[in-house]
């Protein structure tokens, strides 16, 4: 199968039910049908609904296999019989069912599309939004309703593609009412409950977000595949660039706001770790300020590396197909942006093309400072300015000292020379240095050495003062230069400090995870990919660093230079940790369960050394006593033996129940059947161990869809359990009520009750929270009426008793409800 083309996957994604997601799924169906395309339907799931049911006519079928659950009978998909009938295509239905326990391959419906996919055949399907696992907690918040059946959010975005059904909130309500969607006497429930407006409009919106993120994501894909570098604007993503400094929380805050005017808008925050521009004046306290400012504002944030900060700004925001860009304006004053280069800003501006540029006025605006570019010691406009200076400026002085002639000595106006060359070293340089004084010696020389008008260069004192002109600017130039280049190495050591410090942030908050390392350093160093690999490639243009044995961190882009090289050593060290960990945390958790089986064992046979030891040695002392012929025994004598007997086994018989229950319950194989059960029938004979138990309001109480004996095995675990906990003269109080299409039975008592750390670890095997011996059994009564509770659909919970003690509330499933397949409304499954 290895040779096979995986099949595509399309998925028909609903807003809610009754969207018609199956219709249009089958329409979809039939038209391919007509066009040649060899199609069947492997699982169809009409509810009922005869237009629905209407457009399988003409459709090949598979049949569904008939299963047993549950007391009743249901239909699941043939995976066997549609991959040996290996079609084109197949229609499968619900995506995020749960296939019947035991009578499939696979747990999940999703699983057995798979292995659809996996033999070559192309799949079409349909789920509801609020079968995403990402969404299932934010749906219940909404409606009210659990999501019980899920697909991981993984799986549905490998799908090939994803088709939104969506209709607007009274549109469907309307259905609804029509009698379009559920059966006349759901329509009031359901419209009242999870069809209300609000439900539905949230539904609608979660759909809308999580589709267009999928069509993001198929986007970049497509952009990245064919080179694209110009920005589509299919959705607002504001680019925000800070430099640490305290105008940071303005701009942010403006970003912000700006991105909030679209539905759907991203905010993303970028620093470029250098120290040219937006760099000067980084305040690593107000970055990690800043940093947690746009998290809580929704936004993520990100830290570059380039040697050009407009240049990373823009590539950046290109990357990340973002349509404005926000950016402060200048800290430098006035002067400063008329003597030297245009800045950040202005660069910006004029390299972002179709980006609209944001630049936001802020109270720092005009007051900060500018440091020298780190690539050089000189920036490109300083390297230009020198020579020319060199040239100009002492012209410009003989022509002003000539108006002067007379006024001053000759060593004045050699001292305003000397000044002038030094002024252009600090400009340009030792090489604008040398030009300098070569022009400004022949100045002096010629228009203020006698005789004036002559050159006299073979005068000794001419060639002095020419030389000392000349080592004066080369050592004015040479102390500029290496102030320049320390100054230059310091902000490189801050820089990369920066990006360590934000990578080490990273790993702190839990962002530690491989794939997010991975791109971070992607990011970081502003390259097209970075992988993990076992060997180092031979791809051109591909920079490896080791991350470990036998690991290898990847680049693929530009070439990086060797102090970027010492920096990605250290992200590879991070990441060849993050492995390393996975590796231990895999261990891990090969060995938890093993330990777990091991203190599991550890317990049962602790506790079976004294529980069923006592009875067995009871009834044994019994029966030896009613069999030995040296006693002759009275009839009330060997009654009260025969009962100590009959008892011991009872009790004998009850613990080995209860350890055989619970290995079947944590192996699956407990054989359940659920059927309509009464609370009439089962508390009498579950509470005739507990005298004294009192049982109110379970007249009126509908029946539960439940297994009787094991419904009556968990009430009497609990109600034996309460009347061990409470007082002398008290009673163990059992109740009920019913709500919401479930029943709470409720086991009341009045004993010290539970400390809040405890609620978990009673339900626990062979736990007794505060006892200090082993005479009150296996611990196994709590552990297994959960198990059993479980089993049947329900849940068992522990609830403090007002006045004092503990209340179990055991909930269970009506009968009515869930024998009624109907009833989408309160389930995860829709049309």
């Amino acid at each position: 199968m290895s040779d096979v083309r995986p099949g595509r996957l399309k998925i028909y994604l609903g807003a809610a039910p009754g969207v018609g997601k199956t219709y249009r799924m089958l329409d979809e169906g039939r038209r391919r049908a007509v066009r040649g395309a060899d199609l069947v339907v492997g699982f169809a799931e009409c509810h009922g609904r005869p237009h629905t049911q209407a457009m399988l006519d003409g459709l090949e079928t598979v049949p569904p296999v008939a299963c047993a659950h549950r007391g009743g009978r249901c239909q699941e998909l043939d995976l066997a019989a549609v991959l040996a009938r290996r079609p084109q295509v197949a229609i499968v239905d619900e995506f995020a069912h749960s296939n019947v326990p035991g009578d499939g391959r696979n747990p999940k419906r999703w699983q057995d599309i798979e292995e659809l996919l996996a033999a070559g055949i192309d799949v079409m399907t349909a789920l509801n939004v609020q079968n995403l696992e990402s969404l299932g907690d934010v749906v219940e918040k909404i409606t009210g309703v659990p999501q019980h059946e899920t697909v991981p959010d993984e799986v549905v975005r490998r799908a090939a593609q994803i088709e939104l059904v969506d209709m607007p909130p009274e549109e469907l309500r309307r259905r609804m009412a029509h009698g379009n969607i559920y059966a006349p006497e759901k329509i009031d429930a359901a419209l009242a409950s999870y069809f209300r407006p609000g439900n539905l409009t949230a539904l609608r919106q979660l759909a809308l977000l999580w589709v267009a993120d999928r069509v993001d994501e198929a986007l970049q894909e497509y952009r990245s595949q064919h080179g694209i570098g110009r920005v589509w604007e299919t959705r607002e993503r504001v680019v925000v660039a800070l430099t640490g400094g305290p105008e940071g929380d303005t701009l942010v805050r403006r970003a912000a706001r700006i991105a909030d005017r679209s539905a759907g808008g991203d905010l993303l925050a970028v620093h470029v770790a250098r120290s040219t521009g937006l760099a000067a004046g980084v305040s690593h306290a107000s970055l990690a300020r800043q940093r947690r400012l746009v998290e809580d504002l929704g936004g993520s944030y990100h830290s570059v590396v380039g040697d050009d900060v407009a240049t990373s700004l823009v590539e950046f925001a290109r990357a990340e197909n973002a349509t404005q860009l926000v950016l402060g304006t200048s800290r430098r004053g006035r002067l400063t942006r008329l003597l030297t280069a245009p800045g950040t800003g202005e660069t910006v501006t004029e390299l972002s093309g179709d980006i609209d540029v944001h630049r936001v006025s802020h109270e720092r605006a005009g007051r900060g400072t500018l440091l020298p570019s780190r690539r050089r010691t000189l920036s490109t406009a300083r390297m230009i300015a020198g020579p020319v200076a060199g040239l100009v400026l002492p012209v410009l002085l003989t022509v002003v000292l000539a108006q002067l002639r007379g006024s001053l000595n000759l060593t004045s106006e050699a001292l305003l020379f000397l000044l002038t060359v030094v002024g252009v070293a600090c400009i340009g340089g030792v090489t604008s240095a040398v030009i300098a004084s070569v022009t400004a010696s022949l100045l002096l020389n010629y228009w203020f050495i006698p005789p004036i008008g002559h050159f006299t260069l073979d005068d000794p004192n001419a060639l002095l003062a020419l030389l000392v002109f000349a080592t004066v600017a080369a050592t004015v130039a040479a102390v500029v230069d290496r102030s320049l280049r320390l100054s230059r190495r310091s902000a490189r050591a801050t820089a990369e400090a920066e990006t360590m410090s934000s990578l080490a942030g990273s790993i702190v908050r839990g962002e530690a995870a491989i794939p997010a390392l991975l791109e971070r350093t992607r990011e970081t160093f502003g390259m097209d990919s970075a992988d993990l690999v076992d060997e180092p490639p031979d791809t051109p243009g591909a920079t490896a660093v080791p991350a470990g044995p036998d690991a290898y961190l990847v680049l693929h882009g530009r070439t990086l230079s060797s102090s970027e090289r010492r920096v990605l050593a250290a992200f590879a060290a991070h990441v060849g940790s993050a492995v390393e960990r996975a590796r231990l945390a895999e261990a891990a958790a090969e060995v938890e369960p093993v330990k777990a089986a091991d203190r599991l064992r550890t317990a049962l046979l602790r506790a079976v050394g004294h529980d069923l030891r006592t009875p067995l040695a009871a009834g044994w002392a019994a029966v030896t006593s009613l069999r030995s012929r040296d006693v002759a025994f009275s009839d009330q004598d060997r009654e009260e033996l025969l009962a100590t007997a009959d008892a011991s086994m009872a009790k004998l018989n009850r613990l080995v129940e209860n350890l055989l229950d619970l290995s079947r319950l944590e192996a699956g194989a407990l054989t359940l059947n659920l059927r309509a059960t009464s609370l009439e029938e089962v508390l009498p004979p579950a509470l005739a161990d507990v005298p004294g138990a009192e049982v109110a309001d379970v007249e009126e109480i509908p029946p539960v869809l439940a297994d009787p004996p094991l419904l009556e095995r968990v009430v009497a675990n609990l109600a034996g359990n309460a009347a061990r906990y409470t007082p002398p003269g008290r009673r163990v109080l059992v109740t009920a009520s019913a709500l919401a299409g479930r029943v709470e039975l409720r086991v009341v008592d009045r004993g010290p009750g539970l400390p809040a750390d405890g609620r978990d670890r009673i339900f626990e095997p062979f736990q007794r929270l505060g006892d200090t011996d082993n005479t009150s059994g296996l611990g196994l009564g709590l552990a297994l009426a959960r198990g059993l509770t479980e089993a049947m659909d329900g849940t068992l919970t522990p609830e403090d008793t007002p006045g004092g003690g503990l209340t179990m509330v055991v909930s269970l499933p009506l009968a009515a409800r869930t024998t009624d397949p109907a009833a989408a409304w309160q389930t995860t499954e829709g049309a």
